[in-house]
């Protein structure tokens, strides 16, 4: 076997690669007299078979696998060698196509190699983090929000406004007959939550305790009572009570109803609650600055087909991002533009300098931690859970996609490690305008 250069330009390699006849031969006697001890055929014992009549029986298909297993070899064989990582699988091609049985097979093997990554002293990175504290307000703030969720009803004189509480008897007829279903006694209703038939709350707006009226509504045509889609109704209504609403009184009782002790816990809650939000924003902020940096830093040569293919999928989003309700693929052809390779530029040099990173330092991605993105990203699915699972234990690709993030951010942990990092006191709003600022560039 002989392999021979033919391309050495920038990170681009060609090579042609030559495996004699004999060589070929070889590898099929060798794949024959593996199979003889459990080949079986009229006339011979098991494992008797004479090798010449396996080789004309099963030599031709044997030749296929040969060729294969051989070229496949010759590739494996280069690349350690040489030491090159192709950037995407290496393209493969034969170049003497009325090749036949006993002449030699010539192949062309052509790739992209990875560039090799120069040194970082990520020590000599100098990076500054938001730090915000919860204010004693923003606390008080949320315990509000709190008790309005929790928000209990009054009794009130005068009209029913929309929010108020109404407690109702009902009775539903359809054409002057009443229908199951129909009817309540000391129902609560909310005056706007839609929890009635379209138009049925608006005409007991303006009602009081003591009224009785006649409800006229029309059911849905794709009501679930098929019985009762589309049919015109009267509801007989008597008003027993308004209530007006009011929030639920902030105390340790309405604390345990969430979970907590008591109030104080709650109030230590919130402010753990915040203080994370505002840490996981402080973090988008300080990752950005690093990869900034290292934008800046570092320079190398980039594979073209892993560029290429990165401004493709970004031209590809964006373009979807613009047009929402085209779905799929049908669409005409989407061109990069000059902004959209400069972009892909960028993620392409920092994902090949935070791989290169994590793979020396030994960077991994535990199982307990790919089983925590999974259960995430399944609960977006809703009763579909055990097939989301099912489907990302079969599918590659998928577990790739959840990986990468992942890994991706233990090594940008990896390097605040390393870095100079200042913590720098700042106001909720100074952290807010950081974090659009963020948004806007992107």
């Amino acid at each position: 076997m002989n392999v021979t250069e033919t391309l050495n330009d920038g990170l681009k390699r060609a090579y042609e690669i030559t495996i004699t006849g004999a060589e070929l031969d070889a590898k099929v006697d060798e794949k024959l007299a593996e199979a003889q001890p459990e080949v079986e055929m009229k006339g011979f014992r098991k494992g008797k078979v004479p090798l010449p009549l396996l080789k004309k029986q099963f030599g031709p298909r044997l030749m296929g696998e040969a060729m294969q297993e051989t070229v496949d070899g010759a590739m494996q064989g280069h690349l350690e060698e040489s030491g090159d990582r192709p950037a995407m699988q290496p393209e493969i091609k034969m170049v003497n196509e009325d090749w036949k049985e006993g002449d030699d097979i010539v192949v062309s093997m052509s790739y992209e190699k990875l560039p090799d990554i120069p040194d970082v002293d990520y020590k000599k990175l100098k990076l500054e983090r938001l730090v915000v504290s919860p204010a004693e307000a923003e606390v008080d703030e949320a315990l509000g929000k709190i008790a309005e969720s929790a928000q209990n009803f009054a009794t009130k004189k005068g009209k029913a406004a929309k929010g108020d509480q109404v407690v109702i008897d009902f009775l539903g007829k359809v054409d002057g007959e009443p229908f199951d279903g129909g009817a309540a006694e000391d129902y609560p209703l909310v005056l706007g939550s839609d929890s009635f038939i379209p138009g049925f709350e608006e005409q007991l707006v303006g009602t009081k305790a003591g009224e009785e009226k006649d409800v006229e509504v029309s059911f849905p045509e794709e009501y679930q009572a098929e019985h009762l889609a589309g049919k015109a109704a009267v509801f007989e209504c008597k008003i027993k009570e308004v209530k007006k609403p009011v929030p639920a009184e902030m105390n340790d009782e309405l604390a345990k109803q969430y979970g907590a002790e008591d109030l104080a816990a709650l109030k230590g809650q919130i402010e753990e609650q915040l203080k994370a939000q505002y840490s996981g924003a402080a973090r988008q902020v300080l990752k950005r600055q690093l990869l900034d940096q290292l934008d800046d830093l570092v320079k190398f040569d980039l594979p073209p087909s892993l560029v290429d293919a990165e401004a493709g999928q970004i031209a590809h989003q964006l373009w979807h991002e613009e047009n929402p309700d085209v779905q799929g693929h049908d669409h005409p052809e989407i061109e990069p533009t000059e902004e959209h390779k400069t972009l892909a530029e960028r993620r392409v040099r920092l994902g090949l300098l935070l791989a290169e990173l994590g793979q020396k330092n030994d960077v991994q991605v535990s199982d307990a931690e790919m089983t925590q993105a999974i259960m995430n990203q399944a609960r977006q699915y809703p009763g579909q859970e055990r097939q989301f699972f099912e489907f990302i234990q079969k599918n590659q690709a998928a577990q790739q996609q959840l990986r990468a993030p992942l890994f991706e951010d233990k090594v940008i942990d990896f390097i605040f490690e390393m870095a100079a990092v200042e913590d720098k006191d700042v106001s909720k709003d100074d952290l807010q305008k950081a974090v659009e600022a963020l948004e806007d560039e992107d």
